[in-house]
C-alpha cells in the first residue's frame, strides 16, 4: 500500500509541474502564437527550396519534418527553462519537498505534450504540401510518441544544466541538438518507412528510439536532483 501511496504521490506532483507550465504557455499563447507558425514556415520554406524537384521533396519529407520538430523542441526547452529561472522558481520547487523526478517528469511531460499538438498539425501538413502518403498510421504514430518523449526528456535535462548559465539561449541549442541526432536519424528512418518512401524495417528503429527515449527519462530523474540543488 505505502508503494501505491508513493506512486500516486509521484504521479500527482509531476501532474502539478506540468499543469503549471502548461497553463503558463497557454496563457502567454507561445506555442499556438509562435512556435506553431514558426514550424509551419519552416516547412513551407524547404517546399520552396526543393519544389523544382517533387520527387526528392517526397523523399526527403520524413528528414525535413523532424528537422522543423527538432527546432520546435529547442523552443520549447528554452521557455521550459525560462520558466524556472524566473523569480527564483527553481528554488521555490527544491524547497517545495517534492522529488525531483517527479519535478523533472512534470517538465518533461509539459515539453511532450507542446510538441504532440504542434505534430498532430504539423505531419498532416507536411503530408499535403509536399505530396506525401501515410501507408502506416501506427507506425507513424509510434515514431512520433517514442521521438516526443526521448526529445523531451532530452531537452528537459539539459535546460536543467544549463539553466544557471547567463547565455543558456545560446548554449542549450549547442547542447541539444547533437545529443538529439539520434532521434532524428531513427525517427526520420521509421518515417520514411511509414511513408512508404524507403523500407526499412521502420519498427526497429521505433524500437531505438523507445530505447533512447528511456535512456534519457532514467538518467534525467536521476541527475535532475543534483542539478536542480546547484541551480
Amino acid at each position: 500500500m505505502s508503494a501505491w501511496r508513493a506512486m500516486r504521490t509521484f504521479a500527482g506532483d509531476a501532474g502539478l509541474v506540468a499543469a503549471k507550465d502548461l497553463r503558463i504557455e497557454w496563457r502567454a499563447r507561445t506555442t499556438l502564437g509562435q512556435v506553431l507558425p514558426f514550424a509551419l514556415l519552416v516547412l513551407v520554406l524547404f517546399g520552396f527550396a526543393l519544389d523544382a524537384n517533387r520527387p526528392a521533396l517526397r523523399l526527403a519529407t520524413p528528414g525535413l519534418l523532424w528537422m522543423t520538430v527538432l527546432f520546435v523542441t529547442v523552443v520549447a526547452a528554452q521557455r521550459s527553462v525560462a520558466l524556472e529561472s524566473a523569480d527564483g522558481a527553481r528554488r521555490v520547487l527544491l524547497l517545495s519537498g517534492m522529488a525531483p523526478a517527479a519535478a523533472f517528469a512534470g517538465k518533461a511531460a509539459a515539453v511532450a505534450v507542446q510538441l504532440l499538438a504542434v505534430e498532430a498539425l504539423v505531419v498532416p501538413g507536411a503530408v499535403l504540401l509536399y505530396g506525401a502518403a501515410i501507408e502506416s498510421v501506427p507506425l507513424v504514430a509510434a515514431a512520433c510518441v517514442a521521438a516526443t518523449v526521448g526529445l523531451s526528456a532530452a531537452g528537459s535535462l539539459l535546460g536543467a544544466v544549463v539553466a544557471g548559465v547567463r547565455a543558456h539561449q545560446t548554449v542549450l541549442p549547442i547542447l541539444l541538438l547533437p545529443v538529439s541526432a539520434p532521434v532524428l536519424i531513427a525517427a526520420t528512418r521509421a518515417f520514411a518507412d511509414g511513408l512508404g518512401t524507403v523500407a526499412v524495417g521502420g519498427w526497429s528503429w521505433v524500437g531505438l528510439l523507445a530505447g533512447f527515449a528511456a535512456v534519457n527519462v532514467a538518467v534525467g530523474a536521476v541527475a535532475y536532483g543534483p542539478l536542480l540543488e546547484d541551480a
